[in-house]
């Protein structure tokens, strides 16, 4: 178990630290923070999953290009962000503009999911090695890192609300920072 556990651990690192970049950002909002740790938690989930179920058949191929995906995606969803951050007029939106940004809200969360969520698949050709059911260890990874993500987004969001536009784009630096982390992790191994 203890493995298991720490194998979640580290797959989480990634998510938490989209988290708090997201929290910093975002309102302050207990359902937010909820549907952070769940979008984030299904993803490292589902990830480990995919990659055990696909085997070695794909993962070469998947191996070769996944930190240019990770890469691509953070490094988009932080330029985003830090184009928000420095543009005026945000704070005073209409409602009709705020309640039109949710479908792009979900579909950033889900990217950032996807993008933190990609080396999880990695990690599911190991899912044998715990001795424990495959779908058992997915729900302890998907767990662990929903528990670490709801209250990282929390306390960001408690932070963020305060210095405004400033951790916005704190937030958009640290997930470029995270894209390049990834991508030169992997560029090392070559």
């Amino acid at each position: 178990m203890l493995p298991l556990f720490l194998l979640a651990l580290a797959l989480a690192a990634d998510a938490f630290a989209v988290s708090i970049a997201r929290g910093a950002a975002g309102p302050h909002s207990i359902a937010r923070a909820l549907e952070t740790g769940l979008a984030f938690g299904a993803a490292q989930g589902i990830m480990p999953l995919l990659g055990w179920a696909l085997g070695a058949l794909f993962m070469a191929y998947i191996a070769a290009v996944d930190h240019w995906i990770a890469f691509g995606l953070l490094s988009f969803l932080g330029v985003r962000m830090l184009f928000a951050a420095f543009s005026e007029g945000d704070d005073d939106a209409a409602p009709e503009v705020a309640e039109a940004g949710r479908g792009s809200h979900v579909a950033v969360l889900l990217i950032a999911a996807f993008a933190t969520s990609i080396d999880a698949a990695a990690a599911g050709l190991t899912l044998d090695l715990f001795g424990l059911p495959v779908w058992f260890s997915c729900a302890v990874i998907a767990g662990v890192t929903a528990a670490v993500c709801v209250p990282a987004y929390w306390f960001a969001s408690r932070i963020g609300g305060k210095f405004g536009h400033m951790a916005e784009g704190a937030g958009g630096v640290v997930l470029v920072g995270l894209g390049a982390k990834i991508l030169f992790e992997h560029m090392a191994w070559v």
